[in-house]
């Protein structure tokens, strides 16, 4: 079953690791992302932070749009990380069923004028995208961590 959807564009780090994998009991990291899907370095990485006992997959959003079904249904704790709104959206148009999306962290670059909270910036693609989410009926909370207080986005950019 996934147990969390979360957007955090530094993936697989301290956050998710010490945090959210001990708090879920998660038995797996399942990571989407066609960039990291094709660069060894980058896996190799996470492989390399990813917790004992835990499992890393790493997929592209093609894979992860056939993968992902099964592992809903499964017993095994997978908690799914996405780089970007980008992916999230994408497979929401696929057909796969997200009920609640966590943002972890969205860092600043040129053109992400909206700051909320501490690590959320947002250009107007990302609103756009997150009204898109919501209005497919994803409920969507900004939380670093367990211990945060969730933010309500889709408040914070309207």
């Amino acid at each position: 079953m996934i147990i969390l959807y979360r957007v955090d564009d530094r993936l697989v780090h301290g956050q998710v690791v010490e945090g959210w994998v001990p708090h879920l009991r998660a038995e797996e990291l399942a990571v989407v992302s066609d960039e990291i899907a094709g660069d060894e370095m980058r896996r190799a990485i996470m492989r390399f932070a990813t917790p004992e006992g835990v499992d890393l997959k790493l997929m592209t959003v093609a894979e992860a749009a056939a993968y992902l079904p099964e592992a809903e249904a499964g017993s095994r704790k997978v908690l799914l990380l996405l780089p970007g709104l980008a992916e999230a959206l994408t497979l929401s148009q696929m057909g796969l069923k997200i009920p609640s999306l966590n943002i972890g962290g969205m860092h600043y670059s040129a053109g992400k004028n909206l700051s909320i909270g501490k690590a959320i910036f947002l250009n107007d693609e990302d609103c756009a995208a997150l009204k898109a989410l919501s209005a497919a009926g994803i409920k969507i909370e900004g939380r670093g961590v367990p211990s945060d207080r969730p933010l309500d986005l889709m408040e914070a950019i309207t």
